[in-house]
C-alpha cells in the first residue's frame, strides 16, 4: 500500500491585539467567499465569515475552508457588497483594524473590486479555523505590481 502524505494541519489562530490582527490577516489574504457566507447575529453580536482560504507555503496551490468569527460587535457595515447577491464570490486582500476609543474600534474587511464589510468592535475578539481539509486549488493567486 502506497504512504498517505501527512495531513495538513489545520489552522486556528486568535487575534485579541492589532499585532495578532496581521498574523491572521496574512492567512486570509486570497481567500474567497460568496457574499451569502456572510452572518451578521445582532442579538449576538457575532459577525462569521465563511471562506476558502488559500494556504500560502503548501507545497502544491490548495484552498481550505474555514470560519472567522468576530465577537463584541457593536455593528456592521457594507459598503459594495450587495446582501441580494447572496451567490456572488468576492476576494478578501486585507483586514486592518482602525483604532477607536481603546480598546474598540473598527475591523476592516478589504475584498478587490473597492468593497469593504466594517465591523465597530468594543474590542479584537477574533478567531480563524480551518474547518475542512485542503483540496487542490486551480492556481496560485497573482498580483500586479
Amino acid at each position: 500500500m502506497a504512504k498517505q502524505p501527512p495531513k495538513a494541519k489545520a489552522l486556528k489562530l486568535l487575534a485579541q491585539d492589532a499585532e495578532d490582527l496581521e498574523v491572521v490577516a496574512a492567512a486570509l489574504q486570497d481567500a474567497v467567499l460568496k457574499i451569502g457566507d456572510i452572518t451578521w447575529e445582532a442579538k449576538a453580536r457575532r459577525l462569521t465569515l465563511q471562506v476558502n482560504r488559500y494556504r500560502w507555503g503548501a507545497e502544491e496551490p490548495e484552498r481550505v475552508r474555514a470560519a472567522i468569527q468576530v465577537g463584541s460587535v457593536l455593528g456592521v457595515q457594507a459598503r459594495r457588497l450587495r446582501r441580494g447577491a447572496s451567490e456572488a464570490v468576492v476576494e478578501m486582500l486585507t483586514l486592518a483594524f482602525e483604532p477607536g476609543e481603546a480598546p474598540g474600534g473598527r475591523l476592516v474587511f478589504r475584498f478587490a473590486g473597492d468593497a469593504d464589510l466594517a465591523a465597530e468592535v468594543e474590542c479584537i475578539d477574533l478567531v480563524l479555523a480551518d474547518i475542512s481539509d485542503p483540496w487542490a486549488a486551480k492556481s496560485e493567486p497573482r498580483h500586479e505590481d
